[in-house]
C-alpha cells in the first residue's frame, strides 16, 4: 500500500476501512436476522474482503494488523472489565477441568490421527498442538451475541478459555523450540509455564493493591472520557508488558480489565471503551476470516486431512463440557463453546509452515480444521441456547454491558432468534 515506493498509501487504507466497516455490520446484521450471533457475519466479511475472493483486505499490512491487534486487545479488556473474579473463582475447579479436558483429548488425539494420515513427527505435533487452542475472543463474542457470557455456562467457559490460552501459549512455545531443532527439557518447560502463569498472579495481586488508589485519583480528572482512556491505556501497558515477560498479550488485556472490575465508576470506563470498541472489533474478526486460503483448502489432501482432524478437535472439546460432573448447567453449551480455534489456531498453523515443520497440504489440513471449528460454532450454539429459550431454561444475563461492544448490532426479534441485552 505504498504510493510511491516509500510512504504509506493513507488514502487507500480509508477506502479498505470503509469497505470492512460496511462488510462486517451489513453481514452481521445479516447473521442475525437468519438466527445467528453476528461475528458469523464479521467472519464471512473478512473471507469476502480477504485474498480469497475479492482481494480488498491485505492480512500482511502492517497498519491493518495493528489495528486487528488492538481490537482483540479492547476486547479481552471489556471482557476482563466485566468479569467478576469472584463468579470466576466460584467456578474455578470446573473450568479447570474443562480446559485440561479440553487440551489433552484433542492434543493425543491430534497426534495420533495425525500420524495416521502419514504426517512426521514432528508435524504430528504442530497438528496436536494447533488443536488444544481454544479463541477466546471468539467464544466470549458469541456467547455474548446470544446473552449468555454471564451465566454460570458462560463464566465457566471464559475460565476455561484463559486456561487454555495459558496451556496453549506453553505448548507453543515447547513445539516452536522443538520445531526449530531445541531440546527439549524440563527446565525449559517449567520456565515458560511458570512466567505465563507468574505474569497472571503477579498482575492480579500488584494490580489490585496499586491500581485502585490510582483510579481514584484519576477521577478527580474532568475532562470527559479521560477515566475510559486511563484505563485502555492500563489494558494496553499490561498487554505490552505480557508480551515483554513472553506471556500473552491478550492476557494481560484481560487482566487489566478484571483487576479495575471494582471500581465504582467502571460503567464510565466501560461506555469508553464501546466507543472504540465498534471501530475496531469487528476489524480483527474481519482479519481472522481474511487470513483464510480457500485454495489451500480445497486439495484433495486438505481435505481428507482437515476433516479427519475436525472430527477430533470438536468431539474433545464436547467432550471437555461433560468433564465436570459436580456441574448441573447446560454441558452441551460449554463443550461446543470450547470449539472455535480462530485466530489461536491460525497462528499454530502458521508457526509450523514458516519452521518447515509442516508441508503446505499439512498446513492446509490444518487451516481446514481451524476455519470449520470456527464457522460451525455460531449456528450450533444458537441452536442451543434456542432450544433452551423455548424449553424455559434459558436464563437472561445481568446488564447490557459487554454485550454492547462484542454484539455490534440492534436488537433483534426474540421470536427470530435468541435474546440478547441491549445495544448502543
Amino acid at each position: 500500500m505504498s504510493g510511491d515506493g516509500s510512504t504509506y498509501d493513507v488514502t487507500a487504507l480509508l477506502a479498505i476501512l470503509a469497505a470492512i466497516i460496511i462488510a462486517t455490520k451489513l453481514l452481521g446484521e445479516i447473521a442475525q436476522r437468519l438466527g445467528q450471533p453476528a461475528v458469523l457475519g464479521e467472519l464471512l466479511a473478512g473471507v469476502v474482503l480477504g485474498a480469497s475472493a475479492l482481494n480488498i483486505y491485505d492480512t500482511h499490512d502492517p497498519v491493518l494488523h495493528a489495528f486487528a491487534e488492538l481490537g482483540v486487545v479492547v476486547l479481552l479488556f471489556q471482557i476482563g472489565l466485566h468479569t467478576d473474579l469472584k463468579s470466576l473463582r466460584k467456578v474455578g475447579s470446573t473450568a479447570l477441568l474443562v480446559a485440561a479436558v479440553g487440551v489433552i483429548l484433542p492434543f493425543v488425539g491430534g497426534i495420533l490421527t495425525a500420524k495416521v494420515l502419514g504426517f512426521g513427527p514432528v508435524a504430528a505435533l504442530v497438528a496436536g498442538a494447533a488443536l488444544t487452542a481454544t479463541s477466546i475472543g471468539v467464544s466470549a463474542r458469541i456467547l455474548s451475541d446470544l446473552g449468555r457470557l454471564q451465566t454460570p455456562e458462560g463464566q465457566v467457559v471464559l475460565g476455561a478459555a484463559v486456561i487454555d490460552d495459558v496451556i496453549g501459549l506453553i505448548i507453543l512455545s515447547v513445539v516452536g523450540s522443538i520445531a526449530v531443532g531445541a531440546s527439549l527439557t524440563i527446565g525449559g518447560v517449567a520456565k515458560i509455564t511458570g512466567v505465563a502463569v507468574g505474569f497472571i498472579l503477579l498482575a492480579l495481586i500488584l494490580g489490585s493493591v496499586t491500581i485502585p488508589p490510582l483510579f481514584r485519583v484519576v477521577e478527580r480528572i474532568r475532562i470527559t472520557g479521560a477515566l475510559g482512556l486511563f484505563g485502555l491505556a492500563l489494558a494496553m501497558l499490561l498487554a505490552w508488558v505480557a508480551v515483554r515477560s513472553h506471556s500473552a498479550m491478550i492476557i494481560g488485556a484481560f487482566a487489566a480489565g478484571l483487576i479495575l472490575h471494582p471500581t465504582p465508576r467502571r460503567n464510565e470506563i466501560e461506555a469508553s471503551v464501546t466507543s472504540l470498541g465498534h471501530f475496531f472489533v469487528p476489524i480483527f474478526f474481519a482479519s481472522v476470516g481474511a487470513s483464510v486460503d480457500l485454495h489451500a483448502l480445497f486439495t484433495p489432501v486438505a481435505l481428507i486431512m482437515g476433516s479427519a482432524l475436525t472430527i477430533v478437535g470438536v468431539l474433545g472439546k464436547v467432550a471437555a463440557g461433560f468433564a465436570p460432573r459436580q456441574f448441573d448447567g447446560n454441558k452441551l453449551l460449554i463443550g461446543v463453546a470450547m470449539i472455535p480455534r480462530g485466530e489461536v489456531g491460525l497462528i499454530f498453523a502458521q508457526m509450523g509452515l514458516a519452521t518447515g515443520a509442516i508441508l503446505p497440504g499439512e498446513f492446509g489440513a490444518l487451516m481446514m480444521m481451524v476455519v470449520v471449528t470456527t464457522f460451525i460454532t455460531p449456528p450450533l450454539l444458537g441452536r442451543i441456547a434456542r432450544r433452551a429459550w423455548h424449553t424455559g431454561t434459558f436464563r437472561r444475563p445481568g446488564d447490557g454491558g459487554i454485550d454492547d461492544l462484542v454484539a455490534g448490532a440492534s436488537q433483534p426479534d426474540v421470536r427470530k432468534t435468541v435474546p440478547r441485552s441491549r445495544t448502543l
